[in-house]
């Protein structure tokens, strides 16, 4: 079997088992044997690095950005070099420029053979440095998710999912979630993530992220929560959570921003919203028709099966190996 190493900044990340791991079974059948590296920046972590890497067929970065000097060693050592992302790692998160991790990005991009971005704004960003740039959406296993999970009867029950890094995305819309569970009584939101937010007007419950509770209470939901602001960090994320709740049968009402705009069908498989009031509406509206979380629900499902499978990126990947 041919070798393919995938290095990251660790197996945990989000990144790594949603544009890596993931994948592993299915490479195998397809004939690749594949491993995963945890890049440790320290000098025998590196030494190691570039030792895995000159005995691999095809070395995958993902996401890890490198100066110029250690980029230029890999790049020799590796007989072929692909570079995968899903976030916008040349900017701060806030949005604003960073030299230094600009000439990060540009210093690794350029030298790879292939670049696999996760959405169209990434990648156009990485064919200024790189002209094999190919999109492969960060899909997930939707089978994962065809379990029967019953949903709390005396409760609405809104979902986020995500982490203390974008807890500052969640933080905005409390208020008017606040707002809201004074016209809907029975509204609690589920806070998947490492934190929680307390709140005198609006019943949080707090949802400490494993693989199993993950997988649990978003299928225990009824509607998916995806706000985000609209600048040049927050472009370039590939809609996980959103194709998350979709995976589950949710309805989505999600921030018109970044890539949610195309993976929501606005009115159809949930709300793109753009304003406070609208927020309210849509939260009002599913609140008061099953009829409709169920049908956008279905829906979203059915976009997801259609378009964000393993076997779907699985099929662009192999065809660039």
């Amino acid at each position: 079997m041919k070798k393919i190493l995938f290095i990251s900044k660790g197996s945990d990340s989000a990144s790594t088992r949603y544009r890596a791991t993931d994948f592993f079974p299915l490479l195998k059948q397809a004939g690749w044997q594949a491993t995963h590296l945890t890049d440790r920046r320290t000098p025998l972590g590196r030494l190691n690095l570039l030792k895995q890497a000159s005995q691999a067929d095809v070395v995958v970065v993902v996401r890890r950005t490198f100066g110029p000097l250690f980029a230029g060693i890999l790049r020799r050592v590796a007989s072929r070099l692909i570079f995968t992302f899903d976030d916008a790692i040349f900017a701060k998160s806030d949005g604003s420029p960073s030299r230094g991790r600009e000439r990060r990005f540009a210093a690794t991009v350029a030298l790879c053979d292939v670049v696999w971005a996760g959405n169209s704004y990434l990648a156009d960003k990485a064919k200024a440095f790189n002209g094999c740039v190919e999109v492969v959406p960060t899909v997930l296993d939707v089978d994962r998710y065809a379990t029967e999970v019953a949903k709390p009867a005396d409760s609405l029950d809104l979902v986020w999912i995500g982490s203390s890094s974008t807890k500052k995305h969640l933080l905005p819309v409390i208020p008017l979630l606040e707002e809201a569970a004074a016209l809907i009584p029975e509204l609690r939101l589920k806070i998947i993530a490492d934190f929680s937010i307390e709140s005198e007007r609006l019943n949080v419950v707090p949802i400490l992220w494993s693989p199993e509770s993950e997988l649990r209470e978003l299928l225990a939901s009824h509607i998916g929560i995806a706000p985000l602001p609209d600048n040049a960090f927050t472009r370039g994320k590939c809609g996980l959570k959103v194709l998350q709740y979709m995976a589950a049968g949710l309805p989505v009402i999600s921030s018109a921003a970044g890539v949610n705009r195309e993976l929501v069908d606005d009115g159809v498989s949930g709300f793109l919203v753009s304003s406070d009031q609208q927020w309210l509406e849509a939260i009002q509206a599913l609140a008061k028709s099953p009829e409709q979380r169920r049908s956008m629900g279905e829906t979203g499902l059915q976009r997801c099966r259609d378009h964000f499978t393993l076997q779907a990126a699985l099929q662009k990947m192999l065809a660039t190996l």
